[in-house]
């Protein structure tokens, strides 16, 4: 065999080495398998060459012969080119076969011997490339691969969409990729299918999210790169994976990166990317273009009042030339704001500030500090227009920081403290460090943690002040979130600096006591620090840090059962309240609610966390909202509203990972709501990464909880060894640390349960007897129940059916009434499966009813596992679980909804009316009525009862 490869890859990408592109790819490889063909889309730089080289290298091994052709702007005026790219080494192979005015037609075409074209070999030269292909296809599969379609010559281009429309039945895959726009628009693809067989799957690139720009920048080696750089090369780009790897090798090469609030360096190959045309334009509309560039919302009206007085007639002319989007008939811009002027592409405004020179930067921004009308605007302006130090353009910058601070932009104010700070004289009353300083904690609050910590080392390098010195190292401390033992060499430092002011002493100590607790794993002596720090904070009047002390030696009181946790939490509580501090993760808030969840107080817990997220939300407090997600999904989860817990872990674990905080917890809680309602393999994936991550960080608290997490993802994946050996750790790591109280892990009754399943009954009782005394002890009534559930499983196991049958019974019953929906339906599980090996033979329709209910898949899928060993039909498990009555076609598409559609989804499934779902997602009932009509549209049916029949169906794999 003979293969056509007219390009030689020295590298050729697997697809399991595209980033980014994961869901596309399973697209494309469904429609390949099924013997169809494919055609990429999108705009310049967007990956389609390197997603199209990675599906062939992935099917090419399949086909006989392989037929490539990538055509180029510079020969797209030859006619025949791609087809000698496609035809010419194979052409021989089968020439013998065709007849002789076809051969002929054909290589006059190939060897351009003879004046050959479509005009005058007409019909003879299409049926020559027609049956070329169909004898190559006649010896085995033949892969045909075309990329920039857009430079195709025409008389290739219409041979190929001859012979396309008439391979059917014939095994012939064409792949393809065609260049479109940078705006999705409707059918732009349409004419480049005509060259492709009828039902070709047409498939459009999207940009890639932040976290795949990282993932791509990292993969090239682009790294330490800080992540609001990350987030500015994310926007900068517009996603375009292309544009990120040059901005990133920019960086890379650029002596002097540019400090937070400057653009990033556009090299010169960006710029003539993008700004090809704009030589096209006048200099007065290349300067309206550089203001327009340098605002942060331009308009029309905008520009005009920075003196830019043709703004309208320049800003139109450059929409023509697609520089800039293109207005609507009623004046407004593509984001609905009336004259706004949108670039076409961030890239184009980013490539026009860059190209500017320094003089015309500063004018367009003294032209905009006038005309802005927003102060924070008018600030930012000002500074970048104004060179050297000058006091009161610092002070003007640090009061829209505050200004920014007070909006819930924290991010923002980190920027205009670190302006503020450079233009900071040296005699000024407020000096630059304590500016930068300010600057740093704000990037804290916004989840900028590196450049917090940057700022933090900056500042130590010249401060003397003990007070500066001592925030710094705050700072640099709290950076290091969870992995506290990266910092151990700062205590000291942070000591030597407080001395003995009770203050600045009471800062450290709080320190010192989350130190004690993650890297030594000693609860008692973290409540002895907490307690020492509150004392010092109130000796010296610093009721914040004195709230922040109490509510942690509140959380580890609670933690440890001890007596005093209550009064302590209550003193956490008191007035007068630091309004900052109570709605921080670590603040009594969010003690109070662990005091709530871990009290069965379900309903309470809900309504606590949602306020404390909403209002950190309101405030950008991007560390507490991460945390916050996190304790509203695990409220969910405890509820068993799994679909709803699951889309909140996945939330809050996307955040973790975009800001570098708290990961090895999100996927600590995620792998438990993928257990409970995803996939039990993402479970394991993610609960063993957290295993790994806590050992890494030597965070004993969060190993504790990660084993937890790994033990019961193998319990679910049916694991039981696994899950003893995980949960025995747990066991011994929060023995170590002192944790008495059961509702905090929530593991002990999985390990009763694997513990039986392994044949060690008399080891079950042994941990479900020591932990019912501290449970009995601190009154949690669900651990009880769920205890008394892996009891019952004991007695089973002992002979003693029915007792456990009456104790399975009162188990559910309490679990129901308490309002854990997924423990009470392993509850029914439990007492069927025992009904069913006493009768040999039983119903498992209300465990699968409540399974349902709980949207809980991987419980389904077990539950028809073990209803399939008990030679039970399918349609015995229960109605809802048999083969559904909708329409086939619509089965998959439950994972197509909306966010907020699928949570309307998942609440109908749980039973609730449309009211109940309004108050649950804090929306209208309006709403709630036109989101379901989206649903039952988009799904192809009419009624709830049809939803629920389809996801019946779906996790049957119907």
């Amino acid at each position: 065999m003979r293969v056509r490869r007219d390009v030689e890859e020295p590298v050729r990408p697997r697809s399991d080495q595209v980033i980014g592109r994961e869901e596309l790819l399973g697209r494309a490889r469904g429609q390949l398998s099924g013997g169809g063909s494919l055609l990429l889309h999108g705009p310049p730089g967007i990956g389609k060459s390197t997603v199209l080289r990675a599906i062939t290298a992935e099917y090419a091994e399949s086909a006989r012969t392989v037929l490539r052709c990538s055509a180029t702007e510079s020969e797209s005026h030859l006619p025949f080119l791609a087809l000698v790219d496609l035809l010419g080494l194979v052409a021989d192979e089968v020439a013998d076969t065709l007849p002789a005015p076809q051969q002929a037609a054909l290589e006059a075409a190939l060897t351009g011997r003879a004046e050959s074209s479509l005009h005058q070999d007409g019909l003879a030269l299409r049926l020559a490339v027609l049956s070329v292909l169909r004898a190559l296809a006649a010896k085995g599969p033949v892969l045909l691969v075309a990329d920039d379609l857009q430079w195709l010559d025409a008389p290739s281009a219409e041979l190929l969409a001859f012979a396309a429309r008439r391979l059917g039945g014939m095994p012939v895959r064409m792949l393809g990729a065609v260049r479109t726009g940078t705006e999705p628009k409707e059918q732009e693809h349409d004419p480049y299918l005509r060259a492709y067989p009828p039902e070709t799957l047409a498939l459009r690139l999207s940009p890639l999210s932040r976290p795949q720009v990282s993932e791509l920048l990292t993969a090239r080696g682009y790294t330490g790169l800080r992540r609001s750089t990350l987030r500015d090369i994310h926007h900068t780009s517009g996603g375009n994976p292309l544009f990120a790897l040059e901005l990133g090798r920019a960086l890379a090469e650029s002596p002097t990166p540019p400090r937070p609030g400057e653009p990033l360096p556009v090299p010169t190959s960006l710029r003539a990317l993008v700004l090809s045309r704009l030589e096209l334009l006048s200099a007065e509309a290349r300067q309206t273009l550089l203001v327009a560039s340098a605002g942060a919302r331009p308009t029309q009206s905008l520009l005009e009042s920075a003196g830019r007085a043709d703004a309208e007639a320049e800003i139109a002319l450059a929409a023509s030339l697609g520089l800039v989007a293109a207005q609507g008939p009623d004046g407004h811009g593509p984001d609905g704001q009336e004259g706004a002027v949108r670039f076409a592409h961030p890239l184009v405004s980013a490539a026009l500030y860059a190209q500017a020179t320094p003089q015309e930067r500063r004018a367009a921004h003294a032209a905009l500090s006038t005309a802005a009308s927003e102060p924070i605007e008018r600030a930012r302006h000002l500074a970048l227009a104004t060179t050297g130090t000058d006091e009161q353009v610092a002070e003007r910058l640090s009061e829209a920081a505050a200004l920014a601070r007070d909006r819930g932009a924290p991010s923002v104010a980190a920027q205009l403290g670190l302006l503020a700070a450079r233009h900071t004289p040296a005699d000024s009353r407020v000096g630059a460090d304590e500016r930068r300083l300010r600057s740093a904690e704000d990037a804290l609050t916004s989840g900028e943690i590196d450049l917090a910590r940057e700022v933090a080392r900056d500042v130590l390098e010249r401060a003397v002040d003990p007070a500066v010195r001592v925030r710094a190292w705050m700072v640099v401390i709290d950076s290091a979130g969870q992995a506290m033992a990266d910092v151990e060499a700062v205590f000291p430092q942070a000591l030597a600096d407080a001395d003995e002011d009770p203050r600045l002493l009471a800062l450290v100590r709080y320190q010192l006591a989350w130190r004690a607790l993650l890297v030594e794993g000693a609860m008692g002596k973290g409540r002895e620090e907490a307690a020492r720090a509150a004392r010092l904070a109130a000796t010296a009047g610093d009721r914040s840090t004195e709230l922040l002390a109490l509510s942690f030696q509140a959380q580890m009181e609670t933690l440890m059962g001890h007596p005093e946790a209550p009064a302590t939490l209550e003193k956490a509580l008191a007035e007068p309240q630091d309004l900052r501090v109570a709605v921080d993760h670590n603040g009594a808030g969010a003690t109070r609610f662990r005091w709530l969840i871990m009290s069965d107080q379900l309903t309470d817990a809900r309504v606590s966390i949602t306020r404390l997220l909403g209002e950190v939300r309101r405030r950008g407090i991007v560390e507490s909202e991460v945390h916050f997600l996190r304790g509203l999904a695990e409220t969910e989860l405890r509820a068993g509203h799994c679909g709803r817990a699951l889309d909140l872990a996945h939330e809050s674990l996307r955040l973790a990972r975009d800001t570098g905080i708290g990961e090895a917890a999100g996927n600590m809680f995620t792998s438990l709501a993928e257990a409970a309602g995803g996939d039990v393999h993402r479970a394991l994936v993610l609960a063993g990464d957290a295993v790994r991550r806590a050992e890494d960080d030597g965070d004993l608290i969060y190993l504790s909880r990660a084993l937890g997490a790994l033990g019961h993802a193998q319990l679910v994946a049916g694991d039981a060894v696994g899950t003893v050996r995980s949960l025995r750790r747990a066991r011994e790591s929060e023995q170590r640390l002192g944790i008495s109280d059961p509702a905090r892990g929530r593991w002990h009754g999985d390990l009763a349960e694997a513990l039986v399943l392994v044949g060690e009954p008399a080891e079950a009782q042994d941990v479900i007897t020591a932990t019912r005394e501290h449970a009995v002890r601190l009154r949690r009534a669900s651990v009880l129940a769920v205890l008394d559930r892996a009891e019952a499983l004991v007695k089973a196991a002992t002979g003693q059916h029915e007792a456990a049958e009456r104790q399975l019974t009162s188990a559910q019953d309490r679990l129901a009434q308490l309002g854990y929906g997924l423990e009470e339906a392993r509850a029914a599980f439990a007492l069927a499966r025992l009904r069913a090996e006493r009768s040999g033979r039983g119903s498992y329709d209300e465990a699968a009813r409540l399974f349902r209910r709980c949207r809980a898949m991987p419980w389904l899928r077990q539950l028809d596992a073990v209803a399939a060993a008990d030679s039970a039909p399918a349609s015995s498990v229960s109605p809802g679980v048999s083969a559904p009555t909708a329409p086939e076609s619509v089965l998959p598409h439950l994972d197509r909804l909306a966010s907020t559609e699928r949570q309307v989804a998942a609440l109908v499934l749980e039973g609730a009316t449309n009211r109940e779902i309004a108050a649950r997602l804090f929306i209208s009932v309006k709403t709630v009525e036109a989101t379901l009509t989206r649903v039952y549209r988009k799904l192809g049916i009419r009624s709830r009862v049809d939803i629920v029949r389809l996801a019946a169906g779906r996790h049957r794999g119907d």
